[in-house]
């Protein structure tokens, strides 16, 4: 069985799920596949709307339906699924993918689903957090197994990650690699420090680089909102907060080739990362299971919490212009594996795939 022709693709415009959606639909597009967006939470911003709009053959639908780890109960989450599954419908949509396996709860859909394990609370709360997690967390667990056991596939974006819920979901999804188009323009490099992602988020670590930054002589930038839809924040002391950056100001500042840093404790691929990597940054990375498989031989790899440790092996490179251009060069090397054509190829495949596992 071919292709789908026709696909219902949910995502949210809070974190990375939004800019995999628009790299995995445009490239999509050279297959034959027309993608329609369903976006779920916060809408999106007016930048993230044009650049939805300038993606061929993707339609944009903002519902306003409940995030998995922003509703306020199971319910909230079986009507966004019943919601979804009567807009596949009317779509006439051949294969659903969507961004939560909870979605895929209550088996509502009219065609086979797709389900992509980006991240959950279980496994975030593992990785962060120690006890037992909080009672609004286990009826989201609960949602997030039933959807990926009754899902004709599941996907994960890294083989470390779907070994964690497996670990959690009694499910192995199978692993497909994201990919980045991204590139910025060349230019001087400056002595600097980079990091992005959502800072607000305990499992970014941001603390940890925060204080790596007040024993560090140049400038750390930090990219990415403080605050989150929820309310959550972080109070920064030494990086410079940014705010959320847009793709031209995001590549401006990668295009001095920044040393770029993460602490992450928990990060099921890191997008931030290969943005930074395929601009030629030196990449100083938490040792984590997810950074060591993609990053292994090309990035230095420090304890998650040792700020002392980041501050130093940041300080080796800036004073080493020679180390943190051949360091940048094996990022650049390594991003390159990571393109949206390999990443849509393989969904391809595999969304074939699920459709024959549901005609048989």
């Amino acid at each position: 069985m071919s292709a789908p022709r026709r696909l219902l693709l949910t995502a949210d415009a809070v974190g990375g799920v939004w800019q995999y959606s628009l790299d995995l639909a445009a490239a999509l597009a050279p297959f034959g596949i027309g993608v329609t967006l369903a976006t779920l939470g916060p809408a999106p911003s007016p930048d993230q709307r044009a650049r939805a709009a300038a993606v061929p053959g993707l339609t944009l639908v903002e519902t306003g339906l409940a995030l998995e780890w922003l509703a306020t109960d199971p319910a909230d989450l079986r009507h966004a699924e019943a919601t979804l599954a009567n807009l596949a419908s009317d779509l006439s949509a051949d294969l659903v993918q969507l961004h939560s396996p909870a979605l895929a709860a209550a088996q509502a859909w009219p065609c086979p689903v797709i389900a992509v394990l980006h991240s959950c609370v279980a496994t975030w709360w593992s990785a962060v957090k120690q006890g037992p997690m909080p009672p609004d967390f286990h009826w989201r667990t609960d949602l997030v197994r039933a959807g990926l056991h009754r899902a004709a596939l599941a996907i994960a974006p890294t083989a470390a990650f779907a070994a964690a819920a497996q670990r959690h979901y009694g499910v192995l999804p199978m692993p497909v690699h994201n990919g980045r188009a991204f590139a910025a323009p060349p230019a001087a490099m400056q002595d600097r420090v980079f990091t992005a992602g959502r800072l607000w988020d305990a499992g970014k670590n941001v603390a940890t680089l925060d204080r790596a930054a007040r024993r560090i002589a140049v400038p750390f930038d930090a990219a990415g909102p403080t605050r989150a839809p929820h309310g959550q924040s972080i109070a920064l002391e030494a990086l410079h907060p940014l705010g959320t950056l847009d793709e031209a100001a995001l590549a401006r500042h990668l295009s001095a080739r920044p040393v770029f840093a993460s602490a992450a404790l928990y990060e099921p691929f890191g997008l931030s990362v290969l943005e930074a990597a395929a601009s030629g940054c030196a990449l100083v990375l938490s040792d984590i299971p997810t950074f060591r498989e993609l990053w292994s031989g090309a990035a230095t790899f420090v304890q998650p919490q040792d700020d002392a440790a980041f501050a130093a092996a940041i300080t080796a490179l800036i004073e080493d212009s020679a180390a943190r251009i051949e360091a940048g060069d094996r990022a650049r090397a390594r991003a390159a594996r990571y393109r949206p054509a390999a990443m849509a190829a393989r969904m391809a495949g595999l969304y074939a795939h699920a459709r024959e596992r549901a005609a048989a």
